[in-house]
């Protein structure tokens, strides 16, 4: 009996942390990685699987979604009666559904969900990835591959990002955080390796 109890109270101490990680400050990816550093190797994958920098992956999940898992569009009303959305943009990357069943397609990932930061952040580098191939944006170009993310590819190779002076804004601002957020991680990339790939002995 004791045996069982101690068990139990092992299993829902360990358990405890499955809960979703929430950043609150997230203007500081070193931060971020060190309250969770599952996000970190998450993120090293999908930057080795991929080649596009972190920086630029989180800065775009940054624009979308604050890190908020269950992130979606608002949804418009008329008097009382909820109407429906105008995307299906979902989780961290706000991936729509077209481009999502495009994802699991290619990558074979049946069971990848939008509100798991690592399926996520592997959508924003397979995305960003195959940008560069068809468009030739460079993967360290977070500027133009936000626009090309946002407007998807089409709406970028047809110019629709030229008349929304307030997207080039936004890009602008996706531009200077992946900047901030490539400075951060050189200081703190040496500390979350050791983190990710060091050893426990109990």
């Amino acid at each position: 009996m004791r045996f069982t109890q101690t068990c139990f109270i092992y299993l829902f101490l360990f358990t405890g942390g499955c809960a979703t990680y929430q950043p609150t400050k997230i203007n500081n990816v070193c931060t971020i990685f060190n309250g969770e550093t599952d996000w970190y190797e998450a993120a090293r994958d999908a930057n080795q699987k991929w080649g596009t920098p972190i920086s630029v992956m989180m800065a775009i999940i940054h624009q979308e979604s604050r890190f908020i898992d269950d992130a979606q569009p608002p949804r418009p009303w008329f008097l009382f009666i909820p109407l429906p959305r105008r995307s299906s943009a979902y989780g961290y990357a706000q991936a729509q559904n077209p481009a999502w069943k495009d994802y699991i397609k290619y990558t074979g990932n049946g069971g990848a969900d939008r509100d798991d930061f690592g399926d996520s952040i592997d959508f924003v580098g397979w995305y960003t990835h195959f940008t560069q191939r068809t468009l030739g944006i460079s993967k360290w170009d977070a500027y133009r591959q936000y626009l090309a993310y946002h407007e998807g590819r089409g709406g970028y190779k047809r110019g629709t990002w030229k008349k929304k002076k307030w997207l080039t804004k936004v890009a602008t601002k996706v531009k200077r955080k992946s900047a901030t957020y490539n400075t951060q991680l050189k200081g703190c990339k040496a500390d979350l390796d050791n983190a990710v790939d060091g050893f426990w002995f109990f």
